[in-house]
């Protein structure tokens, strides 16, 4: 991912620091591994060499956090496994301190370890996110009009010749693993007799390659649909379909609905596309679209024979 926004200054010179402090640290424990305990006045370790061993691990950090720290947004992964480390470790520590396992100036490595991240680590990776977020839209594209001429199912017809005569229900999907992906293709599965009598011909837009699309869309007796396969989502972003935010990928009503899919029999799958892409579906007639549905969440089930209805002032 290049990310779109630039970084705050201060991003780099917290990932620069932790660097520092975790090789400073553990260079520390390797060289010194019973220095700590006896500061603590506490017995030495059995086995020096596991307490070494840490010290390694959290060097090993350190060179990750300096890698990090030239790009924050693009080396996110090693600053969301940081972060973790950050938040688990001092969870392990308060069990240890309540028990009385370890004494209280143990937690003096949390605080400097692990704690005063947080804040700063977060507000990284929701700077990635951010970034993530700032698609770029249908500005580098084609129009709509354009960019139905082009796009050309498997078949080798394109979009806009499938709508001469005939308006094309065109459904957009999520990644091939989504369960209301899976549940989008059970209801034109359903109701396709009920399309394809009002004169309307289907097409389906996904991210994946055409081979495994079509295995996939056979599974729900579609395997005949025109499908365009869409993994630079020229056609998504084109049309106005956006990655979608946290509230409408993750919100509590979406969790609820998926959960309801789930238990009717659409299972989740394998990622396959970009797992935050929104769907939507459009009526197209003479290479034109004369009607559009934009999902307000993934969640958003609509009703595709209503909207095979084509507008009065289309």
């Amino acid at each position: 991912m290049t990310p779109i926004l630039s970084a705050p200054r201060w991003m780099r010179h917290v990932l620069f620091a932790a660097g520092i402090y975790n090789l400073i640290w553990g260079a520390f424990a390797a060289v010194f591994p019973g220095a700590i305990f006896r500061w603590l006045e506490m017995a030495q370790p059995n086995y020096p060499q596991l307490w070494q061993c840490i010290g390694m691990i959290v060097g090993v950090y350190g060179l990750g956090y300096l890698i990090a720290a030239s790009d924050p947004a693009r080396h996110w992964p090693i600053v969301l496994v940081g972060f973790l480390g950050k938040v688990f470790g001092p969870l392990g520590m308060v069990q240890a301190l309540w028990t009385g396992a370890l004494p209280w100036g143990f937690a003096l490595n949390c605080v400097t370890n692990d704690l005063i991240w947080w804040v700063p680590f977060a507000l990284i990776l929701k700077h990635a996110w951010d970034c993530y977020q700032a698609d770029p839209g249908a500005g580098d594209l084609p129009d709509e009009a354009a960019l139905l001429a082009e796009a050309r199912t498997s078949a080798g017809r394109s979009l806009a010749e499938l709508s001469r005569g005939q308006p094309v229900l065109v459904v957009f999907l999520r990644h091939a693993g989504c369960t209301f992906c899976r549940e989008a293709l059970a209801d034109l599965s359903a109701r396709r007799a009920e399309i394809e009598k009002r004169g309307t011909k289907l097409a389906l837009i996904h991210m994946g390659t055409p081979e495994a699309f079509a295995a996939f869309a056979s599974t729900y007796r579609l395997g005949n649909v025109p499908a365009v396969s869409d993994p630079e989502r020229r056609l998504y972003r084109g049309l106005g379909l956006r990655r979608g935010k946290l509230a409408q990928l993750l919100s509590w009503s979406v969790w609820v609905r998926g959960t309801r899919a789930f238990f009717a029999g659409h299972r989740v799958g394998p990622l396959e596309g970009d797992g935050t892409q929104m769907p939507g579906v459009f009526l197209i007639r003479d290479g034109h679209v004369v009607r559009r549905f934009l999902h307000a969440t993934a969640a958003d089930r609509p009703d595709y024979v209503e909207l095979c209805r084509i507008p009065a002032t289309a």
